[in-house]
């Protein structure tokens, strides 16, 4: 459980583990809280407030229990007793004495007074019964709380802020602990962690640090001061806090230092990747401090050496050296244990008259070092031969080193220094807007590079060509030629000083670094910018990749420290999977409709999303017999995914009168078998009912338009039938030898029919609506002018034939009937 207090006066519970506020309430405090404890159970939190107040709160119930009044000024420290049937709290205000109060009464029980200063910490031994204080007036006190008494006052030289008592069952042999009784840590200002015995006062262990910083008064905090430390029982640790906020964590029987947690770099100048594989970073930040990080863990290693802002490293090629300098005019040469990975100094070098701003390691052999200044100068360091075999010298002083050549190479301060590949050329860039190479033999000059309009902060050699890069302040990047000193190309695209260059991707590519917080990845061959990162928030200052070339490190102003990754390759190899996936599935697409496995065909075909594939595979299955309930039985068998996407699909059919058809299918069916709240839970259903409705709207207009043509036509096509049985009957031939009676009988019994087909479809035309009125009144003057062929004398034998019949099956059903 974890509980925070704000300046908005606000309690906040977390689930630390999820990373969720479970509930807020009011502090009731009428300032912010400045201290909280939790009682042994995690029941009960109490909090002290600058408005001189504790404040008891049940965290299971949730209300406020105890509101103890009666400190003064801001009561800083709050500490329960480990026995909970006790019911005490003790706390600390600003009139540096120590109140016990009995939450039974909720009144002040007893007044310690024995500090002269803020009491800072309280610890208590396992019986309850012993209690040591300790405070920044440079002692420690141990209390009797059955007589509530001092037992002994304790000098301890150091303002502490946190007192500890070691646990007696463990071995503590190895900090000096050989006999049995009371012992408690201290940690404070001084930075170290102390052990002293209770019984006698004495301090039996201190840690011991190397390159103690001098401080000019000792009262002074540095940066090594610890504000806090607690004991973690469980895994036998110790964990303290800096002045820094960097967390260290000691291992309890021994404290030996296991693991170190940065929490706050300031703003950073420089990095580099360190280690033979590149396992770790160097980091140079707005302090004399140098940071390592292990890449793996995070662990961190703090170097001390330097007395000024350290502002520019460089790591020789093999990676288990590197150089720094500083504002202090100096420069040191650091070496990592490949097994251990503890990192010291074993060389260093004074000579520059000024702040040492940049610095560059030698390529081939790690032989000498090449450093410039704000004092216009350049110096060559040779390394003696004797750093090789330092590696078991572990109490060795480092070497001095003295400059080997000096040379003034320009007449304002020098940015940026770099050595050639092959460690027989040395460039440099300078703010009076010219980068000039020089000869690593003699520094003697063989050329400069002029056409920037302000000045170069950066300068890189290329690691295949002979080509210089050279960034400025006038946003532009320049690639030189080192046979003619000439500008190849010039890269526009910052908007503003361009920090860093480098050569990336085996020279055929630029990274930069811009101090609006920009990098850009340039392709050298096209002259574009391909990629621009946006992390940084600030000025990059540090801008470095690994040897493989596949990792890129950044440290800007920011504070932020990121590790870019090359994905060109991964991205490659997964696109070529994706697409070889695309051509199998494609294949067992066209198997499964060679087969007519449509549900399964249906089914992948929208997984790899193709619209067209899918409409074929409903237009196969609705052209089979009962086509459409095997349409239905397919798309109910669907996932509601797979449906969402046919939806999406049907939205793009029905844009098209060629395949609205199999859209408004699938749109039946789904409106038919879904419910209305199942079909609202479709993601992007809004979306396709704006987009079904104007269309389905508008074939629905057509096909009613369509249904009235076709009515016309049916009407004319009858209208010509009826007009070829209406002519006139003398003009049709009669033969002779029929009977007249019989013919006469078959010539009224046509007319009758006639008759009544002409008074039925009359009625059926007065039915009709307006414009199918007016088209049958044109139409019939059109059938009146028209002239019809006479009938063929077999059309009359078959009519009159047809009539006999007739007539004879009246007079069977005539006799039947009677």
């Amino acid at each position: 459980m974890l509980v925070t207090g704000s300046r908005a006066l606000l309690l906040k519970q977390w689930d630390w583990k999820e990373n969720v506020c479970i509930r807020t309430w009011k502090a009731i405090h009428t300032s912010p809280v400045a201290s909280m404890a939790f009682d042994p159970t995690s029941t009960l939190l109490a909090t002290g407030g600058c408005d001189s107040t504790v404040k008891i709160w049940d965290i299971i119930k949730q209300y406020c229990t105890h509101n103890l009044k009666g400190s003064f000024g801001v009561v800083h420290l709050v500490e329960f007793h480990p026995d909970i049937s006790r019911l005490q709290l003790f706390s600390s205000s600003m009139d540096n004495k120590i109140r016990l109060w009995n939450l039974n009464t909720s009144k002040c029980r007893m007044v310690l007074d024995a500090h002269y200063s803020a009491v800072t910490s309280l610890a208590f031994t396992e019986d309850g019964n012993t209690l040591v204080s300790s405070g920044r007036d440079k002692i420690c006190t141990v209390w009797d709380l059955t007589t509530y008494k001092s037992l002994r006052t304790i000098p301890v030289f150091e303002a502490v802020e946190t007192v500890i008592l070691l646990p007696e069952d463990e071995d503590l042999t190895a900090l000096g602990v050989m006999n049995k009784g009371q012992y408690f840590i201290t940690a404070g200002r001084k930075g170290i962690l102390r052990i002293w015995e209770v019984h006698s006062g004495k301090c039996i262990y201190s840690q011991n640090i190397p390159f103690t910083p001098i401080m000019e008064t000792e009262d002074e905090a540095n940066e090594r001061s610890l504000t806090h430390c607690m004991l973690v029982p469980a895994t036998k640790k110790l964990t303290t806090v800096t002045a820094e906020h960097n967390i260290l964590v000691y291992n309890l029987c021994t404290l030996q230092l296991e693991c170190q947690l940065v929490g706050y770099n300031d703003e950073v100048l420089d990095v580099k990747f360190l280690g033979p594989s590149d396992t770790h970073i160097v980091v140079a930040t707005n302090s004399p401090q140098l940071k390592v990080f292990e890449l793996a863990t995070l662990n961190c290693q703090v170097l001390y050496g330097h007395t000024d802002t350290v502002l520019a490293l460089d790591v020789f090629e093999k990676g288990s050296k590197f150089a720094s300098c500083s504002k202090d005019r100096t420069i040191r040469v650091w070496k990592m244990n490949k097994e251990t990975g503890n990192v010291k100094c074993v060389a260093w070098g004074v000579g520059h008259t000024h702040s040492v701003g940049v610095i560059s390691c030698s390529r081939l052999k790690s032989n000498f070092i090449v450093s410039g200044s704000q004092d216009c100068t350049v110096k060559m360091w040779n390394l003696p031969t004797s750093l090789a075999g330092r590696r078991g010298k572990k109490s060795a002083e480092p070497e001095a080193l003295h400059a080997d050549l000096t040379e003034k190479a320009h007449s304002k301060d020098i940015n940026s220094v770099v050595i050639s590949p092959n460690d027989k050329l040395i460039a440099t860039g300078s703010q009076d807007k010219t980068a000039k190479l020089w000869s690593s033999s003699n520094f003697s000059l063989m050329g400069v590079f002029r056409g920037h309009k302000r000045g170069i902060w950066s300068v890189q050699f290329s690691p295949m060509d002979q080509i210089l890069a050279t960034s400025s302040a006038d946003s532009t990047v320049k690639l030189w030629g080192l046979k003619d000193y000439s500008c190849l190309k010039t890269f526009e695209g910052h908007d503003s000083s361009i920090l860093k260059v480098i050569f990336v991707s085996h020279g055929t590519q630029l990274l930069t670094s811009g101090s609006d917080g920009l990098m850009k990845l340039w392709t050298i061959k096209t002259n574009e910018c391909i990629k621009t990162l946006d992390a940084h928030e600030n000025k990059v200052w540090g801008l470095h990749s690994n040897k493989k070339g596949d990792l890129v490190v950044t440290g800007s102003g920011d504070s932020c420290i990121i590790i870019w990754k090359d994905v060109t390759e991964i991205e490659l190899a997964e696109e070529q999977v994706k697409q070889e996936e695309q051509i199998l599935k494609q294949q067992e697409l066209s198997n499964l409709l060679q087969e007519k496995k449509y549900l399964k065909a249906l089914g992948l075909a929208i997984s790899l999303d193709h619209p067209q594939t899918v409409l074929s595979v409903i237009k196969a299955l609705l052209s089979e017999c009962n086509g459409q309930e095997n349409l239905e039985s397919t798309l109910l068998k669907l996932r509601q995914d797979q449906k969402e996407s046919l939806l999406k699909f049907c939205m793009v059919w029905n844009t098209n009168s060629k395949n609205c058809h199999e859209a408004q299918y699938v749109i039946q069916i789904l409106l038919r078998n879904e419910t209305p709240e199942h079909l609202l839970q479709y993601n992007g259903i809004k979306a396709a009912l704006e987009g079904l409705v104007p269309y389905t709207e508008r074939h629905f207009q057509r096909i009613s338009r369509l249904l009235q043509a076709s009515m016309f036509l049916d009407y004319m096509w009858q209208n010509m039938r009826l007009t070829g049985k209406s002519s006139d009957p003398e003009e049709m031939e009669v033969e002779p030898s029929l009977p007249t009676k019989k013919t006469s009988n078959r010539n009224k019994k046509s007319m009758i029919i006639a008759t009544n087909y002409c008074t039925q479809r009359n009625e059926s035309e007065e039915s009709d609506d307006y414009d199918c009125d007016t088209v049958a009144s044109d139409k019939g003057r059109y059938v009146k002018q028209k002239q019809f062929p006479r009938p063929e004398k077999h059309s009359i034998e078959s009519l009159e034939s047809q009539a006999e019949s007739e007539n004879d099956s009246e007079e069977e059903s005539l006799c039947m009937i009677k």
